[in-house]
């Protein structure tokens, strides 16, 4: 359509007619035009090969690609400048491609890695990409992004793909952090790499973070203004001028407390400490509450940039900063004020500290520390909250913070013992368990016992794995299959613990061992073992073996909230899922038993 347009008989003739062709417009009108959304990129390389004006007009650094580019893939306009000399053809042509060979990793990994969790070595093609690597991820935030209740595989593989790449990045831009000189590491970046690293798929960015902050800092400004308008604070820029006089400095903090405790209502969260969000500096803006560490963070961060130098102290069970009262750098724990963030910017003697937990420490507990000191006791309360988790069956938490951990500690052995113990208990990336045990027997030769043990049982699993043949196919026309009355992909209800759940996988009795049967008494059962068993994943994101006399048809079928769905199924109809490619190979005839099953029981025409 656009070519006939711009191709009329004679050279700005208009056919002849009188009137005005298209190539006769004002260059910003044809522009304008050309811009128009309603035409694709397509529509734009066809025009451009009609004339030479419409060629000049459609040049690739131009504004015609320029906005093709924007309509497009909007969010990628701020990796340019306005000032960038940019071939916007070229970069329509490399996202195109990009996102192609995104499509196609992702499209792989279904199939590659449906039996185990994806390896070490899985990601390796990812990892040398011949195009941008945010060209790459905004072809997977548009596959995560996708609407409606199909592409579930894709997600999901997209998902992990993304979540790998995002915390590479994450790792390369902590050790960069560390390897800086201490007084160009900041408090505050350092809490966002954290942050980051435990939720990459969230859009946290420092800039973001440090604009929240500035936003609370201009508050206390306002109030400190109307305390003392001649106040030195009101002047410096981002704490460039140092209050000197601790009166001045007190006025500082009595206005901090003003604002975030009075006006913004900031709290410890004493009701829900033990909540990881908590220890996220992003979160902690958004819900105003948090831990003793990540209020002290903030709480520093705007005084230092108010001109008042607080300090970080790694006191026991309960973060503090403290504030000189004497000659800056003294040594004596009776010339400083020590600040509770967490207990609204409260102001405690050496005393009320030891009263605050209960109990006299040395001296020691009261000196300063640094900023990877700092980073180093968030992560070690991330660890710790892993450890907690009994939902999250993956474990992420507990793996994320590990990763932090030993990103700055590499050879502490008994966090590289947990992770290898961790990895072993989880089943997965054995080759990468051998590595830890290898590292660990080099650092420490004491630990060859348990060393020992581990590398026997992770060679023994390497073997297995490599005896395991094709999947097993399940045959609904099998006589040992006749007991089996649920599918693949029926929404399920557990009678006796009511929670809601789809079927993943069957057997045709109880697979598990006698260890599992008497300690989850299925004896007591009518049917005890010998029924049929279900894989099922569960709404609260567990997975679980369950009895057929325990299920029962859900009346009001709905999605289920699992993480792993996307690998066990391509789409939600309404009543049920459709089982992936994968998962059908191994249950050839459930899907017709499935739906034939749904539109028995729910005969209302949702299907």
């Amino acid at each position: 359509m656009a070519a006939e347009a711009a191709g009329p008989p004679g050279p700005g003739s208009g056919g002849g007619s009188g009137g005005t062709g298209l190539t006769d417009l004002p260059g910003e009108l044809l522009e304008l035009i050309l811009c128009c959304d309603v035409l694709g990129a397509a529509d734009i390389g066809r025009v451009s090969c009609t004339c030479r004006r419409l060629r000049e007009a459609c040049q690739p650094r131009g504004k015609v690609w320029r906005e093709r580019f924007r309509l497009r893939w909007p969010s990628l306009l701020k990796y340019y400048s306005h000032s960038d000399s940019v071939s916007w053809l070229e970069e329509y042509k490399a996202r195109h491609n990009a996102g192609l060979e995104a499509q196609r990793i992702v499209a792989s990994f279904s199939k590659r890695f449906f039996s185990e969790h994806v390896p070490c070595d899985g990601f390796s093609d990812i990892e040398t990409l011949g195009c941008p690597s945010h060209f790459f991820e905004d072809e997977l935030m548009c596959i995560l992004n996708m609407e409606g209740r199909k592409g579930l595989t894709w997600k999901y593989y997209a998902k992990k793909i993304l979540y790998f790449l995002r915390q590479q990045n994450i790792l390369k831009n902590l050790k960069e952090y560390l390897q800086r000189p201490t007084e160009r590491q900041s408090f505050l970046e350092g809490a966002v790499l954290i942050d980051q690293y435990c939720n990459p798929l969230s859009d946290i960015c420092l800039k973001s973070v440090q604009a929240q902050v500035d936003d609370i800092t201009d508050k206390v400004r306002k109030v400190l203004r109307t305390k003392n308008p001649r106040h030195p604070s009101l002047a410096s820029k981002a704490g460039e001028v140092l209050v000197p006089e601790v009166e001045l400095q007190r006025q500082v903090l009595d206005a901090m407390n003003c604002v975030l405790y009075e006006q913004l209502k900031y709290k410890g969260n004493e009701l829900d400490y033990y909540n990881s969000l908590n220890s996220y500096i992003h979160q902690v803006l958004i819900r105003r509450t948090g831990i003793p560490i990540s209020l002290s963070v903030l709480y520093l961060t705007i005084a230092r940039q108010l001109g008042v130098k607080l300090e970080p102290v790694n006191f026991p069970s309960h973060f503090l900063l403290r504030w000189c009262q004497g000659k800056e750098g003294s040594t004596d724990i009776f010339d400083y004020t020590y600040i509770d963030a967490f207990g609204k910017g409260k102001q405690l003697t050496v005393k009320e500290c030891e009263y605050l937990i209960g109990h006299h420490v040395t001296e020691e507990f009261y000196g300063v520390v640094t900023s990877k000191e700092v980073l180093q006791r968030m992560v070690g309360n991330l660890l710790n909250l892993g450890k907690r988790e009994s939902t999250d069956q993956s474990y992420q938490l507990l793996r994320d913070s590990l990763d932090l951990y030993l990103a700055m500690y590499p050879d502490n052995v008994q966090h590289l013992m947990l992770q290898a113990r961790l990895y072993f208990h989880l089943g997965i990336w054995p080759e990468k368990v051998l590595d830890i045990l290898q590292h660990i027997q080099a650092l420490d030769p004491s630990q060859h016992g348990a060393v020992g043990y581990l590398v026997q049982h992770t060679l023994e699993h390497i073997e297995r794995r490599k005896e395991e043949l094709g999947p097993e196919v399940k045959h609904r026309s099998d006589e040992k299959h006749k007991e089996v009355c649920f599918s693949i992909g029926l929404i399920m209800k557990h009678k006796r613990y009511g929670y809601n759940c789809v079927i993943y996988g069957w057997d045709p009795a109880c697979m598990m061992g006698h260890e599992w049967i008497r300690n989850m008494n299925v004896h007591s059962l009518p049917h005890g073992p010998h029924q049929p068993f279900y894989n099922v994943l569960v709404e609260d994101g567990s997975c679980r073996y369950a009895a057929q006399e325990n299920l029962e048809y859900n009346s009001e079928p709905r999605e289920i909230p699992h993480p792993d769905i996307g690998r066990y199924f391509s789409e939600f109809t309404g009543v049920h899922y459709l089982a992936n490619t994968e998962l059908e190979i191994r249950y050839p005839e459930d899907l017709e038993l499935t739906r034939a099953t749904v539109q028995k029981i729910y005969s209302s025409g949702k299907e």
